[in-house]
């Protein structure tokens, strides 16, 4: 459908074959024309009554963007709302856009203007906040910490501000040291919305800042819409840099402080928040000097008691004694041991010689000194039997003190 449209709306034409300038503008009214009335949402930044006119001029911008439009409308539309319309106000209108040929300008003439209540506004706020914490912008895995002590501090506030004098006091008497990159900006009003983006984007891009905090004064729920503004609710979504939202008083509570990776109640809670008290840092770090000192010391003390009581040992004061005492110890396990040993040895003395007459007693030799012979054949046998020998056969006698040459004679048996 709306291919077929802009095939309607396109015109043929060339460098040979041009259109004039009355055409280009009529064609330009023609499709405007079939827009149709629309029921247009924004903000007045200007409004234009002229005593006596009967007509009612407004510019009509949009809060998150740098566009507007001129509105116009006869003024008795304009005064059914003129008590609760003022510049700044939010409206819908219903309007037809309408393009004027002669000066080439677009405008919307009004048929119906309704102010957006606070009511109104905080349902459209709540669904916002619906679609977008559906998205995870809020979720608290996001949050990024802040540095404990941050070198430069980014501050996006209104110009002159009490905002900015109490951030940039506050954080001064805690942390002299402390220097501030400020970006002074529209804080409300439709210039609002895109200076605060563009400042914290500015800011974002700039290494040297560790956090940017975003300060306004309290206000009306209307003064604090820019706050909560879609754009600027990304824009702070997407920073790398930590951003704090400090936003009116305590009972405020635009977006910007649940996309923020800290919500400060105050200006002067977020400038205590972002810097560390230097009179609390160095009461610290002296209790820690003196805890640590303490420490030091008790473990010394509990060093030196445990050296003097090692030190009043006995084996301490008279170091030689144990060697004395391991020595007389070995000198009798030497004696004992000689005596266990001389006492083995006399025994097995004993007992060998006792063995060794035994030995002798029985042995052959001992038996041939009793007046016994061994008799031999030629071939070295013992006789043991008169049958084993023949008549006359020679053998050889042994005895104790050498051996002689018998011939055996063969009695007959009895």
């Amino acid at each position: 459908m709306a291919a077929d449209t802009l095939a309607d709306m396109a015109v043929n034409t060339s460098a040979e074959t041009p259109i004039p300038v009355g055409e280009v503008s009529r064609l330009i009214g023609g499709w405007i024309d079939r827009l149709g009335a629309v029921w247009v949402e924004g903000q007045i930044t200007q409004l234009s009554r002229r005593p006596g006119a009967g007509v009612v001029f407004l510019t009509l911008r949009d809060p998150s963007y740098d566009i507007s439009l001129t509105v116009t409308c006869f003024r008795a539309v304009f005064d059914k709302v003129a008590d609760t319309v003022t510049e700044g106000a939010r409206v819908v209108v219903h309007a037809k856009p309408e393009w004027y040929a002669p000066r080439g300008q677009l405008s919307l003439r009004a048929a119906e203007i309704r102010p957006v209540g606070v009511g109104e506004l905080l349902a459209r706020l709540e669904l916002l906040k619906k679609s977008l914490a559906a998205e995870g912008l809020f979720a608290a895995e996001r949050k990024k910490p802040l540095p404990f002590l941050p070198q430069l501090i980014g501050l996006v506030c209104g110009r002159a501000s009490a905002a900015e004098r109490d951030v940039l006091e506050n954080a001064r008497l805690r942390w002299p040291a402390v220097r501030f990159e400020v970006r002074n900006v529209a804080v409300q009003g439709v210039h609002a919305v895109p200076q605060v983006v563009e400042a914290v984007q500015e800011l974002d891009a700039l290494p040297e800042v560790d956090l940017i905090i975003v300060a306004r004064g309290g206000g009306s729920v209307e003064d604090l819409l820019p706050f909560s503004d879609e754009q600027l609710v990304r824009a702070v979504a997407a920073c790398a840099t930590p951003v704090v939202s400090a936003i009116g008083h305590e009972p405020d509570s635009p977006l910007l402080d649940l996309v923020a990776d800290l919500r400060a109640s105050t200006p002067t809670d977020a400038a205590k928040k972002v810097v560390p008290d230097v009179g609390e840092e160095l009461l610290r770090i002296q209790q820690l000097r003196e805890r640590a000192l303490r420490s030091a010391r008790g473990l010394l003390d509990r060093e030196e008691r445990g050296l003097a009581a090692a030190l009043a040992r006995p084996c301490m004061r008279q170091p030689h004694r144990m060697v004395d005492e391991r020595a007389e110890q070995i000198a009798g396990l030497l004696d004992r041991g000689r005596r266990c040993l001389g006492h083995l040895l006399d025994r097995a003395d004993s007992e060998l010689t006792h063995t060794h007459a035994r030995v002798v007693a029985l042995s052959p030799a001992a038996t041939l000194r009793r007046g016994y012979a061994v008799l031999q054949r030629a071939d070295g046998a013992v006789v043991r039997a008169a049958a084993e020998v023949s008549e006359d056969e020679e053998l050889r006698a042994r005895v104790a003190e050498g051996e002689f040459t018998v011939r055996a004679v063969v009695s007959p048996s009895e």
